[in-house]
């Protein structure tokens, strides 16, 4: 049953990820559209913890600390608790956000944090490096 028919339920309706935040193991948090939107909304859009970030999209590298400082400072959200735990946890000090909403290919994201962020979000074959931009 879908969510348009008679007699659905919302819960019926599948979520779609649209933002993931992500560390070097892999471990993530993933946000449906309204979960991104209040997300950065509260937050200001992540930019007081961003260190990198493609100028055409919501992708970006945050430092974990200041992501952690820039939850705490912000009015609740929801997820705020795992997103929280991954920075805690992480074994580097970036973490990183995917927009899965944005067909992007970040032609403009110029800066050194680019390749640290791609080699994590699209981890190369053995052999192959990020592309040069």
């Amino acid at each position: 049953m879908t969510a348009d028919r008679p007699g659905a339920h919302p819960e019926d309706t599948p979520t779609v990820a649209t933002l993931v935040v992500v560390d070097d193991d892999g471990t993530d948090v993933v946000l449906d559209a309204d979960e991104a939107a209040a997300l950065l909304a509260l937050t200001g859009g992540l930019d007081d913890a961003t260190v990198s970030a493609c100028p055409d999209c919501r992708s970006r590298t945050l430092a974990c600390l200041a992501l952690v400082d820039v939850l705490d400072a912000a009015a609740p959200h929801p997820r705020a608790g795992e997103l929280v735990a991954l920075a805690e946890d992480a074994p580097t000090s970036h973490c990183y956000v995917v927009d899965l909403a944005a067909d992007c290919r970040h032609p403009r994201w110029r800066d050194p944090g680019f390749p640290e962020w791609f080699a994590v979000v699209v981890p190369p074959p053995t052999g192959r490096r990020p592309p040069r931009r």
